[in-house]
């Protein structure tokens, strides 16, 4: 009996076609719906593994701050940990445990006044960690505000417009108004002088950002502070800071020793960061501590019997994974101060060299040069007429290389950018293969007549470096 065309029997026309796996059968298994029927669990891994090796190579992703890379003991350990629910404390004792070590250890990282009554919490990323630092600064600004008599209905946040998109959320959905401080000339991120200008008796907090995702560079954090310093002895306003450290607090520790951004500064209540970009963890894993219990209102914590005791829990989600957790801890006991060092000197090693050398091949014109977290951005001379930032992502990406192309902010939407992270695991031979492909993609792209791309051609993956849609304003 003949066989009918499996392809005509959904309205898209496309079901998959499953080649014969071991002497079985040929199948069809609908693409948008469940199978009538059970599987064999050998055809069913085969399906979804061809599907994903048209995945782009992780390791070739310039694009992702993510972790792409982990030792085998790490990812076996996260195995054994993969049916461990975060927020079940009292089943799963030790891994709670952990995550407490985890965070009294960052605490100390960050220089709190004494890292074992610091207070935070494990996450599902930065983004979830920064909202928390949002919610902390804004019913601590709501409860002094009530404390006083005065009104507490027109809460803002400042910050630069090159903040990652997760603070558009936080201002979105817990209705803080949003002051974004526009890039000016070759300002690309939050300055000290722009951010007091917008500070009012509404700000909860101002937000600095530890390695912006547009060009990798440290905001000026103790000027910022001073600055705040210097406001509330003029009028009474006493401003806190949350530093958004999602890359750049794992990076300066242990790199930049004498920088002062975390609780060095009074001024800085509260720090997140992302386990899984330059904590060196498989996503997903973010961290936030407070200075101290003062600066995390109790009313927004949980409190949940733990070994007969008391254990605070301050979360957005409730089920999550406990194994990323343990990756953590098993990083920071594997690796060490001097392990994530050494690390994280060789990352920015690896960006410092491949920007210069970017540099010298001629159209290109370096921003930054990754000397701060190992990230750098780079543009197109304005010499240069007859390609695009945009060409030569596209270009790169023919040879497999994941390289976002964007447009910055307000008020430089004028400037078109490519930009490079460099993560473990991107070492200097992969760097001189990746510098080997600009080179060969250069003739072709000389050679073109005029620009093939723009802006509206662009990939949608620069991670983090995106246009914000609330209206900015003005300083």
């Amino acid at each position: 009996m003949a066989l009918k065309d499996p392809r005509t029997t959904e309205r898209d026309g496309r079901d998959l076609q499953v080649n014969p796996v071991f002497s079985r059968e040929p199948l069809a298994i609908p693409r948008g719906a469940l199978p009538a029927g059970e599987l064999d669990p050998g055809t069913a891994y085969q399906i979804v593994h061809d599907e994903l090796m048209l995945d782009g190579n992780a390791r070739l992703n310039l694009a992702t701050f993510v972790s792409t890379w982990a030792e085998p003991e790490a990812l076996r350990l996260m195995a054994e940990c993969a049916e461990k629910n975060m927020i079940d404390k009292d089943e799963y004792p030790r891994t709670a445990e952990l995550e407490l070590r985890c965070v009294h250890m960052l605490a100390r990282l960050w220089h709190a006044e004494d890292p074992l009554t610091a207070v935070g919490c494990s996450t599902t990323g930065s983004s979830e960690a920064a909202m928390l630092g949002g919610l902390a600064l804004k019913r601590r600004w709501r409860a002094r505000r009530l404390a006083a008599g005065k009104p507490a209905d027109r809460p803002n946040l400042v910050m630069g417009v090159n903040v990652q998109v997760c603070w558009e959320k936080f201002a979105n959905y817990f209705e803080v108004e949003p002051r974004y401080v526009p890039m000016e000339g070759g300002r690309y991120h939050l300055g000290a002088p722009e951010a007091v200008q917008l500070c009012d008796e509404n700000t909860i907090g101002v937000v600095a950002v530890l390695g912006s995702t547009f060009d990798g560079s440290y905001e000026p954090v103790a000027e910022i502070a001073s600055a705040l310093d210097d406001l509330e002895r003029r009028t009474g306003l006493d401003v806190p800071i949350h530093v958004d450290g999602a890359s750049g607090a794992m990076v300066a520790p242990f790199l930049d020793p004498d920088l002062r951004w975390d609780f060095r500064l009074p001024r800085v209540a509260s720090i997140n960061t992302s386990g899984h970009k330059y904590g060196l963890v498989m996503p997903g894993v973010g961290w936030a501590v407070w200075r101290d219990e003062d600066a995390l209102p109790d009313d927004l914590v949980f409190h949940v019997n733990y070994l007969g005791g008391d254990m605070p829990t301050f979360a957005l989600n409730f089920s999550r994974p406990g194994a990323q957790v343990v990756a953590q801890y098993y990083n920071f006991l594997r690796l060490g101060f001097d392990g994530y060092r050494r690390v994280q000197r060789t990352c920015r090693d690896v960006a410092t060299r491949l920007s210069a050398e970017i540099g010298r091949l001629g159209p290109f014109e370096t921003l930054t040069d990754g000397g701060d977290i190992p990230v750098f951005a780079f543009r197109i001379r304005e010499d240069v007429g007859n390609f695009t930032v945009f060409d030569v992502s596209a270009a790169l990406r023919e040879s497999g290389w994941l390289v976002p192309a964007y447009t910055f902010p307000e008020n430089r939407t004028d400037l078109a950018v490519l930009r490079v992270v460099v993560r473990n695991g991107f070492g200097h031979d992969l760097a001189d293969l990746f510098l080997d492909d600009v080179r060969r993609a250069l003739p072709r792209l000389r050679s073109q007549p005029e620009p093939r791309r723009d802006a509206a051609d662009a990939s949608g993956f620069a991670h983090g470096a995106d246009p914000k849609r609330t209206p900015t304003r003005k300083v």
